[in-house]
């Protein structure tokens, strides 16, 4: 079913957003569309600011023509938060943001879009949710597995959201998962597909402690949302800092507990410097015919080697996944540099650790290019150059490589920046 402009929202933890004000929702907004961001999934579980937050939100959103929906984290309701969303209290947030001038409305009826972060044992919730609220029900219920049984749980929803996004195991992710699910789906259910650039978690008050692969994974999503083409995209996230796929702004005092080992003043702006021309391409339908305005450089990668310290207890795939099985996290999270460069013809890149031998790539079409360049044990300071006919055209200083583990811990958070 396609029955509107292709749309990419960002998934927006409310629980991770206290003290948000309309100037933080307008500046942050801001940068979502700066990127090509359409707007929020405003994921609620039972935080007790949370219709302080929403009416924030749409306040602020409707100023810019932002689009917001609601999802409902039935994940953390049914853990931390005691369960505490039922038919009633979920039909009366849809009942109260429905009417929001930023409200997110699909499909020729133009009906409220809600979604879920899991929650597929209370479907017949949603049932008699959709009845009364006329919802366009898009939930996230990954966790389902059978395929009679996923196409039987999925028989009275519009569409279906897939957060089956990060690999399992050292090989990089695919888009099989997505082509699955799209054929479970009748042509009047739409699909929205999941992209995220990153995962790793060290939460002990959440039992959490794992990471998957995370190299070549930006670039490569990206590149299946365009062999996929899903009526919608959904982003993981803007703000999940205990999970590390943030891509919008630092907000310490919003850390889960725990986080703030591996995630402060470790920014994930730049992997938005990207976004305008994914988000073009995939609403154009391919790349070839995007115009590249700016020439950009933008890296990403751990800092440390990952034999240079402790793991911390870290595994590489979900040790409570019994579909999963476990790897040492070096195995997942390799000693390179995730680097793209965006240029505006056919140039040579330069890529230099500390003081050792560069290496040389070549950048061989207009538009972005991928490399993944591993370290080989070098450390230092990392350079960036982009040359054309001997004549270098744009330069930037990365972050410095170090065995130097703060505490002895090896941090397998990304680094992100660019030449912006």
């Amino acid at each position: 079913m396609q029955a509107q402009a292709k749309a990419v929202f960002a998934h927006f933890i409310v629980g991770n957003a206290y003290g948000y004000t309309t100037t933080t929702y307008t500046q942050e907004m801001n940068l979502a569309m700066a990127a090509g961001i359409d707007g929020f999934a405003m994921n609620i579980a039972g935080d007790p600011w949370t219709e302080d937050q929403l009416d924030t939100a749409y306040g602020a959103a409707a100023t810019l023509n932002f689009k917001l929906f609601i999802s409902f984290d039935h994940a953390a309701n049914d853990g931390a938060f005691g369960g505490s969303f039922t038919a009633a209290n979920i039909t009366a947030y849809i009942n109260r943001y429905k009417g929001e001038p930023a409200q997110y409305l699909y499909g020729p009826d133009a009906k409220p879009v809600a979604s879920t972060f899991e929650g597929p044992a209370h479907a017949a919730d949603w049932v008699s949710v959709q009845q009364s609220t006329g919802c366009f029900f898009i939930p996230d219920w990954t966790s389902i597995k059978g395929a009679q049984d996923v196409k039987s749980t999925l028989a009275p929803v519009n569409g279906v959201l897939s957060w089956d996004v990060w690999p399992n195991g050292p090989t990089g992710v695919s888009s099989m998962i997505d082509t699955a699910w799209k054929s479970l789906l009748r042509p009047d259910q739409v699909y929205m597909m999941g992209v995220s650039p990153w995962f790793y978690t060290n939460l002990p008050a959440y039992s959490k402690n794992w990471l998957w692969r995370g190299d070549n994974l930006w670039h490569d999503r990206w590149q299946q949302v365009l062999e996929v083409q899903p009526d919608i995209v959904e982003i993981l996230t803007w703000n999940d800092y205990g999970e590390s796929h943030y891509i919008g702004p630092l907000h310490t005092e919003n850390f889960p507990k725990g986080s703030e080992v591996y995630a402060t003043d470790n920014p994930h702006d730049a992997w938005r410097d990207l976004l305008p021309y994914y988000i073009a391409a995939y609403k154009n339908g391919n790349s070839s015919s995007i115009p590249v305005t700016e020439e950009k450089i933008v890296w990403s990668h751990k800092i440390n080697p990952a034999n240079s310290g402790s793991a911390s207890g870290t595994v590489g795939n979900d040790p409570q996944n019994p579909q999963q099985t476990t790897y040492s996290p070096g195995q997942l999270n390799l000693d390179a540099i995730n680097l793209d460069v965006i240029v505006q013809e056919p140039s040579e890149v330069t890529v230099q650790i500390g003081d050792n031998t560069p290496t040389v790539w070549q950048a061989n079409v207009a538009g972005p290019n991928h490399f993944l360049v591993y370290w080989n044990g070098q450390t230092g300071t990392v350079t960036y150059t982009v040359s054309r006919n001997g004549q270098t055209v744009l330069s930037t200083t990365g972050a410095t490589i170090t065995a130097d583990c703060v505490n002895g811990v090896v941090n397998w958070n990304a680094v992100v920046g660019s030449s912006s």
